[in-house]
């Protein structure tokens, strides 16, 4: 089984996955937008 410090990585890493996806999202969101925007205009 993983040590300490193993699963100290693993966290903070796994934090850092969630970031860039929650981020990613909100950027694919305000991309999609912009582009149905553009489409409607």
């Amino acid at each position: 089984m993983a040590d300490q410090s193993d699963m100290k990585a693993h966290v903070s890493t796994y934090n850092s996955v969630m970031a860039f996806l929650k981020w990613g999202t909100v950027a694919c969101a305000i991309v999609a937008a912009a582009v149905v925007w553009i489409i409607a205009s």
